[in-house]
């Protein structure tokens, strides 16, 4: 397993990006991100590692978030997620050997099994964690997809670097409210 040939990190969503709560009501679902995960998909960019999420079910609320975060890939209603992966990879000129991927259930195996680096959320099912080259401290949907992305960026050589970007694209001053 070599980290430094990994160009694209794939993520499941629901238990990855979220916690897996999904709040229903009549007429909405809600559906819950950390902060911390947004970041680390900035780091990743600025890195150079291209993103993709990749979730089974069809959640409007994801597409959102997907579009605030510039996610450049959503796949919504995927079962076979390792063949979605493959057909994304031929189309990128990419390896399975060359993607990361986030993972926490059952339907998560088979592509943990191909990819160059498998990542489970600390809170992933047992046969997840068994498959993985690493497991989060953090638990999905609260900062294991950042954890995942530093880790990566680190192990290739760029963290400097892409903090460096991080911080002068983020240096300005914030706006001033007036409270009174």
């Amino acid at each position: 397993m070599n980290l430094k040939n990994i160009k694209l990190f794939l993520s499941d969503v629901d238990g990855c990006m979220t916690n897996g709560t999904v709040y229903v009501g009549v007429e909405q679902e809600l559906v819950g991100f950390d902060i911390q995960d947004g970041i680390g998909h900035r780091l990743a960019d600025y890195a150079g590692i291209k993103v993709g999420w990749l979730s089974g079910r069809h959640s409007e609320p994801v597409g959102v978030r997907a579009r605030k975060l510039k996610v450049p890939h959503l796949y919504q209603g995927v079962t076979d997620k390792l063949k979605k992966a493959k057909e994304h990879c031929e189309k990128e000129g990419l390896s399975l050997s060359q993607v990361a991927y986030l993972g926490d259930d059952l339907i998560d195996i088979p592509l943990l099994q191909k990819v160059g680096w498998a990542v489970a959320v600390k809170n992933a099912r047992p046969e997840v964690k068994e498959v993985a080259h690493y497991v989060t401290r953090a638990h999905g949907g609260e900062g294991a997809f950042r954890e995942a992305v530093e880790k990566l960026i680190k192990a290739q050589g760029c963290w400097k670097q892409t903090l460096k970007k991080f911080h002068e694209t983020n240096s300005a001053p914030p706006p001033r409210f007036n409270l009174d």
